[in-house]
């Protein structure tokens, strides 16, 4: 049986972004978005209740600052002790795992999407995603952007600014572009 673009997508192949489940899946997202971001701080309750119905998984005690934006909602799991000040954007196209007590500063940038190098496939209209996990107790500094594929570790600090584009190991400050380790912490 051969496989749905939303199982290619997940499944890290070449997939097409404009399949009609996932233009309705994105749709779905888009309005739970625009309600999401016309609540106000007095309704913690109904946020909540947005969050739970746009991500796969959310934690008992998550706060988003709006504007937030993401492609899917469904991709992303989010443990508990989440915060995500304003303008953060999670591209959602294959899985995000946030640990728990997760600090992302503004602008902080989340991408699973990617598309192929090769200008050919490239113009067919075919994309790419590749999975990303955040560890526990992780602080990612304003504007920093992490790219598709990789693994942030327990306990570290990614630095304002910093591209990161391969894994960052637990324990550790890293920074910069490309994001590269900076002090080991004990």
């Amino acid at each position: 049986m051969e496989k749905t673009e939303k199982q290619k997508m997940l499944a890290g192949e070449l997939y097409l972004a404009s399949d009609p489940e996932l233009a309705a899946d994105s749709k779905r997202a888009r309005r739970l978005l625009r309600m999401y971001s016309a609540t106000t701080e007095e309704q913690p309750d109904l946020r909540s209740q947005i969050l739970n119905d746009l991500f796969g998984k959310v934690g008992a005690k998550v706060e988003i600052v709006p504007p937030f934006h993401c492609d899917y909602g469904s991709n992303i799991y989010a443990a508990n002790g989440l915060y995500m000040n304003y303008g953060c954007v999670i591209l959602d196209c294959n899985t995000v795992h946030i640990g728990e007590n997760v600090l992302c500063a503004p602008y902080v940038q989340i991408y699973t999407a990617y598309h192929p190098t090769d200008p050919e496939i490239r113009q067919s209209g075919l994309e790419l995603a590749a999975p990303i996990k955040i560890g526990n107790n992780v602080w990612i500094g304003g504007g920093a952007i992490i790219c598709p594929g990789v693994t942030i570790g327990d306990n570290t600090t990614i630095g304002a600014g910093s591209v990161v584009v391969k894994d960052i190991p637990p324990k550790v400050v890293a920074v910069g572009n490309p994001c590269r380790i900076i002090r080991y912490l004990t």
